[in-house]
C-alpha cells in the first residue's frame, strides 16, 4: 500500500502536467494547519514564476494553484480541496477512504507499508569499541542509533550488512601486550595487585603535578622492569606459559595498561625508555615496534608468537564482553558481524601503493600523506615516518574499498560521532579521488554527546568514566523498584522480565527520541517516567490496550472496516497511515527521533481518544469498530518500538 504523501504527489505531478505540461515537485507534505486540511501542495509559489516565464504573461500563485486544482483527480480520496492564502492547495481526507486504508493495513503483516521498489545493499558501520577496554557510555549512541537505522533499513527491504568496526589493532597493542607482561611478573612476584597499585600512584602524581612523586615512581618501575626482564628475557620461562592459561580479565588490563601508557608519557621517563624490538627492557616503549611488526606480518621474532597470541586473547575476552552487553541492550549486532581494523592488515600496503601511483598521496616529513584540502592544510596520513606503522585513515580507506568492490555495497553508514566529521570528510574525498566508492553514497552519520545534569560529559560521581554495563545494571534495578510497588502481586520473574524491558526501554529512547546531531542531558527521573515522551509511556499505552482485549474476554478485534465517526477516531486513524512516511523519512535522515515523535504523538492520540470515546461500554457495532481500531494502534505502537529495538510488553 503506496504512503498518502506519495498518492497525493503522482496526482498532483499529473495535475500539473495537465494544466501546464511541465514536470515539476508539487511539494506535497502534510498541513501545517489542520483546519485548512490533512495534506496540502506549496508548489504554486515557485511554478508562478516558471509558468510566467513560459508564457511571457504574467501570472500570480493563487492563480495557478486554481488551474492545477481544476485538473486535480483525486476520485473517492478527498472529501474537500480548497487553496488557502497566496496559493496553498489544502486536501481533506475522506473519513471512507481512510478506513478502507486502515482495512489494508490491519489485513497486512507489514501494516500495509510497502517493500522499496530500489532495494540497495547498504552497508552500517557501527558501535566500534576498543579492544582491551570495557563497552562504556561513550559507546551507546552509535550502538543504538545504528541498530534502530538497521531494522529501519531492513524492514525497507534493503539488504543490510552489519559492521562492527571493531578497534583491535594499532599503536595501543604494544602497550597492551606489555601490560599483560606486568601482569605476568607481578604474579611471579606474588603481588598481583602491582600494576593496579602503582597505576593509581603514577596517575595521581601526574595529576597534581607532584614532579618530584613522579619521578621517584617511575625510577622504581623502571628498577623492577629491569629485574623482571633480566629472570626471563626470552619470554619462555613466565610470560609464554602465563598466557596459555591467562583469559584475558579486563578489570585487572585496563589498570596495567594505565600503568604502561602513564610511564611511557611521563617526560621523567625518556631516559630509561630504549626502543628495541626484543621483550620488554626498562621501560621500554614496544608499542610502536610491535605494532609495526604485527601491521608488516613479522613472525621471525622469538616473541611474536607470544605477542600475536596475547592479542588474539585480549581480543576475544573483549568481544565475548562486548557481546554480553549486546545481547542485554537488544541490539543485533553478534560475532558474525565483526570486520575490525586487523581484518583489512594485508590491504593497507595497496592503499599506500596505489594513492601514490595516482599522484594522490606524497611523502612528507618522512611520512606518506594526502593532502586532500590542499597545500598549507592538514593533510590526511596514511603511513607513519620511517614505514613504522599506518593510521586510522588508512584503515577506513581500506574498508571502502573493500564494502564497495567486495561487497558491493551502494550506500555506507558511518555512525560515528561529530569530533571525526573532518575525518571522514577527508577519507571520503581521498576515496572518491581514488574512484574507489564508484557511485556509492558514503555518510558520516555523527552525533552529539551524553550529558549528565550538570550539562557536562556523563560521569560517575568520582569523575570515571562510566561502564555501560553499570549503567544498564542501574537501569534495570530502578525500572524493578517501580515495577514492584506498581505490581506487587506479579512474580519475581515477571517483574523483572518487565524490569529489562522498561529499563532498557528507557536508557535507549532517552537517547533515540533526541535528534542524533545534538548533545543531550540524561536524567534517570525523566527516562523512566510514566508520562512525557519516554519508552515507558509508549509501553504503558501498547499493554493497556492490550489489558483491554483481556478485559473484553472473547471478543477479538474486528477485521472489517474501522467506522470513523468521531474526530478523535478520525485524527487517529490519520496518524496511523503516516506511518510509512515516517519510516521514508528515518531511512531518508537516519534520524530515529522521527520515529519516537510519531509514536508519542500516537500514544497521545490514542489517549484522548480512549478517554471520551467508550469501547467496552458502546453499542456492538461501534465496540467492533473500536476495538479494531484499539488493535491497530497496538500493532502500530509494537511495530514502532520493534524498529527502535525497545521492548513492549503486554502487561506492565
Amino acid at each position: 500500500m503506496p504512503t498518502i504523501s506519495s498518492i497525493l504527489d503522482a496526482k498532483f505531478r499529473q495535475a500539473i502536467r495537465s494544466a501546464f505540461d511541465m514536470d515539476a515537485d508539487p511539494l506535497v507534505g502534510p498541513a501545517q494547519n489542520e483546519k485548512f486540511g490533512d495534506y496540502q501542495a506549496n508548489a504554486a509559489m515557485s511554478l508562478a514564476k516558471t509558468v510566467a516565464e513560459k508564457s511571457g504573461q504574467k501570472t500570480n500563485p493563487r492563480q495557478v494553484a486554481e488551474q492545477v486544482k481544476s485538473k486535480l483527480d483525486l476520485g473517492d480520496m478527498a472529501s474537500e480541496i480548497s487553496i488557502a492564502g497566496p496559493g496553498f492547495i489544502n486536501v481533506r481526507l475522506n473519513p471512507a477512504w481512510l478506513s478502507s486504508l486502515l482495512a489494508q493495513a490491519g489485513a497486512s503483516e507489514r501494516l500495509g507499508v510497502e517493500p522499496t521498489a530500489t532495494p540497495q545493499t547498504v552497508v552500517v558501520d557501527y558501535s566500534g569499541p576498543n579492544i582491551a577496554k570495557e563497552l562504556h557510555v561513550g559507546h551507546l549512541r552509535s550502538t543504538i542509533i545504528g541498530d534502530a537505522v538497521v531494522r529501519v533499513l531492513d524492514f525497507q527491504g534493503h539488504r543490510v550488512i552489519k559492521q562492527n568496526h571493531i578497534g583491535d589493532w594499532g599503536t595501543q597493542f604494544g602497550r597492551v601486550i606489555l601490560a599483560i607482561w606486568h601482569l605476568c611478573m607481578a604474579e611471579r612476584r606474588g603481588d598481583p595487585e602491582y600494576p593496579a597499585r602503582t597505576a593509581k600512584e603514577v596517575l595521581s602524581a601526574v595529576k597534581q603535578n607532584d614532579a618530584v612523586r613522579r619521578k621517584q615512581l617511575i625510577e622504581e618501575v623502571a628498577r623492577r622492569q629491569e629485574e623482571d626482564y633480566k629472570s626471563d628475557p626470552e619470554g619462555t620461562q613466565y610470560f609464554e606459559p602465563f598466557l596459555e592459561r591467562y583469559h584475558a580479565d579486563l578489570e585487572r588490563l585496563l589498570p596495567a595498561y594505565q600503568l604502561v601508557g602513564a610511564v611511557e608519557e611521563a617526560p621523567e621517563a625518556q631516559q630509561y625508555i630504549v626502543y628495541e624490538r626484543r621483550a620488554p627492557r626498562p621501560l621500554a616503549s614496544v608499542s610502536k615496534l610491535v605494532t609495526s611488526d604485527l601491521q608488516k606480518g613479522v613472525a621471525a621474532n622469538p616473541l611474536s608468537q607470544q605477542e600475536v597470541n596475547a592479542w588474539a586473547g585480549v581480543r576475544a575476552a573483549t568481544l565475548e564482553s562486548c557481546q554480553r552487553i549486546y545481547d542485554q541492550l537488544g541490539v543485533l549486532l553478534t560475532r558474525a558481524d565483526e570486520y575490525g581494523e586487523s581484518r583489512y592488515n594485508q590491504m593497507l600496503p595497496a592503499v599506500v601503493d596505489d594513492l601514490k601511483h595516482l599522484g594522490l598521496a606524497t611523502e612528507s616529513e618522512g611520512a606518506v600523506a594526502v593532502f586532500i584540502d590542499g597545500p598549507g592544510k592538514p593533510p590526511l596520513l596514511i603511513e607513519k615516518a620511517g614505514g613504522e606503522g599506518y593510521l586510522y585513515a588508512t584503515t577506513d580507506l581500506a574498508a571502502i574499498r573493500y564494502r564497495v568492490s567486495v561487497l558491493h555495497a551502494q550506500r555506507v553508514i558511518y555512525l560515528v560521532d561529530a569530533r571525526q566529521a573532518n575525518h571522514f570528510n577527508q577519507v571520503f574525498a581521498t576515496a572518491r579521488k581514488a574512484g574507489w566508492a564508484d557511485d556509492a553514497l558514503l555518510e558520516h552519520a555523527s552525533f552529539g554527546t551524553m550529558l549528565g545534569e550538570d550539562g557536562k560529559p556523563f560521569k560517575t560521581r568520582s569523575g570515571d568514566t562510566v561502564k555501560l554495563k553499570d549503567l544498564l545494571d542501574e537501569a534495570e534495578e530502578r525500572a524493578l523498584k517501580l515495577a514492584s510497588e506498581k505490581n506487587a502481586q506479579l512474580s519475581d520473574q515477571a517483574k523483572r522480565a518487565i524490569a529489562h524491558a522498561v529499563g532498557i526501554g528507557a536508557v535507549k529512547y532517552s537517547d533515540l527520541s533526541k535528534d542524533r546531531t545534538s548533545d543531550y542531558v540524561f536524567s534517570w527521573d525523566r527516562a523512566l517516567a510514566m508520562d512525557g515522551n519516554t519508552a515507558p509511556y509508549l509501553q504503558y499505552a501498547h499493554a493497556r490496550i492490550r489489558s483491554i482485549f483481556r478485559k473484553a474476554g472473547d471478543v477479538q478485534a474486528s477485521s472489517g472496516q474501522v467506522r470513523l465517526e468521531s474526530p478523535l477516531e478520525l485524527a487517529l486513524a490519520k496518524h496511523l497511515l503516516r506511518f510509512g512516511e515516517v519510516v521514508e523519512l528515518v531511512a531518508r535522515e537516519l534520524k530515529p527521533h522521527h520515529l519516537c515523535n510519531y509514536l508519542y504523538e500516537l500514544a497521545t492520540r490514542f489517549s484522548s481518544f480512549y478517554e471520551n470515546c467508550p469501547v467496552l461500554q458502546s453499542d456492538e457495532g461501534t465496540r467492533a469498530s473500536r476495538l479494531a481500531l484499539c488493535d491497530l494502534v497496538a500493532r502500530f505502537l509494537a511495530k514502532g518500538l520493534d524498529l527502535l529495538g525497545i521492548e513492549h510488553p503486554d502487561q506492565m
